[in-house]
């Protein structure tokens, strides 16, 4: 129980510091350019997740969850690609500068390490 207490205080210390550096790569240069891309990290599970629920199995022994699932994943990838890459899209236009783009990468680079983490350390196995 304290483990996994410490574990889930660890991840949302990692989890505050990548908003903080994404926050932070839009203030010190005075361009909130960089903001847009929280917009990815909060839309980013949204598809997997709906998608994930209308999707029914076609039958019981497969683990084929059918085209809808498909679909939900890749949005899903699409969008975390859009939050890596959007920052270098910004920068190559002149938009942002290089440190904002390098400060807003890591940010995401922390906020998807914490989710994909906490997914994988505290997440239920289903039985069936």
């Amino acid at each position: 129980m304290a483990a996994d207490l410490k574990g889930v205080i660890g991840l949302a210390f990692v989890l505050a510091l990548g908003f903080l550096l994404v926050i932070m790569s839009c203030a010190l240069y005075n361009n909130w350019w960089p903001l847009f891309v929280v917009a990815t990290y909060v839309l980013a599970p949204l598809p997997n997740a709906i998608f994930g629920r209308c999707a029914g199995h076609d039958d019981l022994t497969s683990d084929y969850q059918g085209g809808l699932a498909d679909a939900g994943y890749f949005l899903t990838g699409l969008m975390i690609t859009t939050g890596f890459c959007l920052p270098m899209v910004f920068a190559h236009a002149g938009v942002i500068t290089i440190p904002a783009m390098i400060m807003s990468i890591s940010g995401g680079l922390l906020i998807y390490g914490t989710l994909i983490s906490y997914s994988r350390f505290f997440a239920e196995e289903e039985d069936f």
